[in-house]
Formats: structure tokens, C-alpha cells, sequence
């Protein structure tokens, strides 16, 4: 049970969140350097560095939205996690740019389980769906818990087959953690709140915009110790989770399938770059056993050292090294040890910095190589 925060301080974390423009690592970098979110709120709005837009609503946020946010919390089962919680889940928060915060609806312990995402296509085939429902029931009867998006084809396919085997499953959302997309998942979505959990990193009220999903993603890849791409094709956003989940250090597997399918092009795609074809859910499961033990040792330890988030500069103008960055860039791809070359930052920190970039839709990435949008 995530611990509760004085009222104060979860007014001013909604103001943060809901602050337009500011984004999620500026906000923990702000309350990092000021040590709460009501003081990062009332210096923030009067620095200077920060837009206007942000500025003039931290100095005087929506009373209205606030109070529908908060009457959100106040329902069973509804939670804020922030970043610098003990309670935010030590997976993401070891992956690149985590979200400040996440709204819960349902059990925030299963954030911190083992779990294993399975993604893929929309518009996925018969054969398609039932291999996600057949490997997500048997990851939930060895006792992980699966990961999706809620979206129509493999993502509910997924969601069914782990309720099926008796487990739990997460579904993180492209929308606020009151809203449900695809509107026919509405059933789908309470019986995994009841099993499970919806997250979001979006406060109540978010409509479905096409700039979320690839946020979402990126949270499905942190939040898990491997990704399963059981369909896509080559444009599939389900390529996009993959590569995040490998760039986090999770572990990638694909499900091979006709040469002449459209659907199975994505996952073949990936085999060929280094993801893992895997035939069984018994050989994710295998592979995944150490790092689950590891996960397992990060909680019996978090009471004991809990750790906060270290402070993440936002990718702005005024930021020096995301200058130098965007100058390497152009309009020719360029793999990443040449940026390193270009620039003399570490590949790790490239690596962040990149990925914040193209969630911003500053950047883009294929194989590996980097482009100025």
C-alpha cells in the first residue's frame, strides 16, 4: 500500500503533473533540486527558466482539475505514486526518462512483481490471438504477472489469457487512468483493475492523443523484465516497445512466423537484430528466472534503503549538453558511438537523452541510428 502523502504536498505533485508544457523529467528535476513538490511549485513559478505557459499555472493551477483529480485518489483503490516514493516501481525507475508519477487504479504491489510484457499488432490474426492468450496463461500460471497496453489485438488478447490462468495483469495506459481506449475494453479494463492494476502516467481527463502511446510504451518496457512480440508488422508501434525494452537492458523475444504474413515481417525483424526467437513460454520464462530473482531481492530491500530518482535535467533549449546533441545531429542517420564521437558524452548518457528527444518528436530512430526530425 503506497504511503500517503499530506494533502499539501499531493496538491502540489497534481500541479506539477498538470503543469503544460513542463513534462516529466523537468518535474523531477525540480523536485529534486528543491526537495518537495510544494516548493518546487512555488519556486518554479517565479524562475524564470521555466516557460510562461508553466509558470502562470503553477502560480495559480485549475482549482477545478485539482479537485477532480483529487476526488479521483479519494475512491478505493485509487493511488498516486511519485517518483521519489519508495514506492515507485524500481524497475522504472532505473529505466530511461521514467514518468514523475503514476496514477494506479487497482493493486500497486503488482508494480514491484516479475513481470513480462506482451505486445504486437492491432489487427493481429486468429493465430496471432490465440498465441498471446496461450503464453500470457502460462506466464500468469508460473506465476508472472503480464503487461500490455489494453489496445485492441494482441495487448487484449494478452490481458484475457493471464486472467484465464488465474494471475494478474497490468495494463498501462495512453489515456488517464479513468478513461478506456478502445471503449469496447470498458469490461476488460475493470476485471484487470480488480486483478491487477491500470496505470497511467496522464492525470484523470486525458483524452487518447497519438503522442501518448509511444509514452506508454516506453513504460511498458520499464516496467518489465523482458518483452514478448508475439505479431507485428514493419511499422508497428509494438517495434517501438522492443527497442526500449533493449535499450533499458530487458531481455527481447519474438514469435516467428510465415515469410509471407505482413505480421510476422516486425518480429523477423527483430530476430535478426538480436531479439530471441522463442517457440515455448517455457523458454521466456527460463530465461527471465535470474533477473526476477533480482527483482524479488530490489523489494525485500526497499524498506530498508529506499532510494530516490537522481535528477534529470528536461531536454530544452537552455540545457548545454542537448545543444551540443542536437547540433551532431542531421538530417543522415548516425549510430551512436559516432555521437559519442561528435559530442564527448558518454554513451549512457546519449543514450537518455536520445530517447527523451524522440518522445519530444525532436528525433528519430531506426536500426540504431539517430536523425533530426
Amino acid at each position: 500500500m503506497p504511503l500517503e502523502m499530506p494533502t499539501d504536498e499531493t496538491r502540489a505533485w497534481l500541479a506539477l503533473l498538470r503543469a503544460p508544457g513542463l513534462g516529466a523529467s523537468a518535474v523531477r528535476e525540480l523536485v529534486g533540486r528543491h526537495g518537495s513538490a510544494a516548493s518546487a511549485q512555488a519556486a518554479a513559478a517565479r524562475d524564470a527558466r521555466v516557460g510562461a505557459e508553466a509558470r502562470a499555472w503553477l502560480a495559480a493551477p485549475d482549482a477545478a482539475a485539482i479537485e477532480r483529480d483529487l476526488a479521483w485518489l479519494a475512491a478505493p483503490d485509487h493511488h498516486l505514486i511519485v517518483a521519489t516514493s519508495e514506492d515507485f516501481p524500481a524497475l522504472l525507475r532505473d529505466a530511461a526518462n521514467p514518468p514523475a508519477a503514476l496514477f494506479v487504479a487497482g493493486d500497486p504491489a503488482c508494480l514491484w512483481s516479475a513481470q513480462i510484457a506482451i505486445v504486437g499488432a492491432r489487427s493481429a490474426s486468429a493465430g496471432g490471438l490465440a498465441n498471446a492468450r496461450a503464453f500470457a496463461k502460462a506466464f500468469a500460471q508460473a506465476g508472472n504477472t503480464v503487461t500490455s497496453g489494453l489496445a485492441e489485438g494482441v495487448d487484449g488478447a494478452a490481458h484475457e489469457g493471464a486472467l484465464e490462468g488465474g494471475g494478474k495483469t497490468i495494463a498501462v495506459l495512453g489515456t488517464g487512468p479513468d478513461l478506456v481506449y478502445p471503449r469496447q475494453h470498458r469490461d476488460l479494463a475493470e476485471r484487470i483493475a480488480a486483478h491487477g492494476a491500470l496505470v497511467s502516467e496522464f492525470p484523470p481527463g486525458t483524452p487518447g492523443k497519438p503522442e501518448n502511446f509511444p509514452r506508454r510504451n516506453r513504460l511498458i518496457a520499464g516496467l518489465s523484465l523482458g518483452a514478448l512480440v508475439v505479431e507485428a508488422g514493419l511499422n508497428s508501434g509494438s517495434l517501438i516497445t522492443a527497442r526500449l525494452a533493449a535499450d533499458a537492458g530487458r531481455e527481447v523475444f519474438a514469435l516467428p512466423g510465415s515469410i509471407h504474413s505482413p505480421l510476422a515481417r516486425g518480429c523477423h525483424k527483430l530476430i535478426r537484430d538480436g531479439a530471441k526467437l522463442v517457440e515455448t513460454a517455457e523458454e521466456v520464462i527460463e530465461e527471465l528466472r535470474g533477473l526476477g530473482g533480482l527483482l524479488a531481492e530490489g523489494l525485500r530491500r526497499r524498506l530498508d534503503a529506499p532510494s530516490a530518482p537522481a535528477p534529470v535535467s528536461a531536454a530544452t533549449q537552455r540545457d548545454p549538453d542537448y545543444q551540443r546533441l542536437l547540433g551532431a545531429l542531421g538530417a543522415d542517420p548516425a549510430a551512436l558511438d559516432e555521437l559519442v564521437g561528435r559530442t564527448g558524452l558518454p554513451a549512457a548518457a546519449l543514450s537518455s537523452m536520445l530517447l527523451v528527444l524522440e518522445l519530444d518528436g525532436a528525433v528519430t530512430a531506426e536500426n540504431g541510428r539517430y536523425a533530426r526530425r
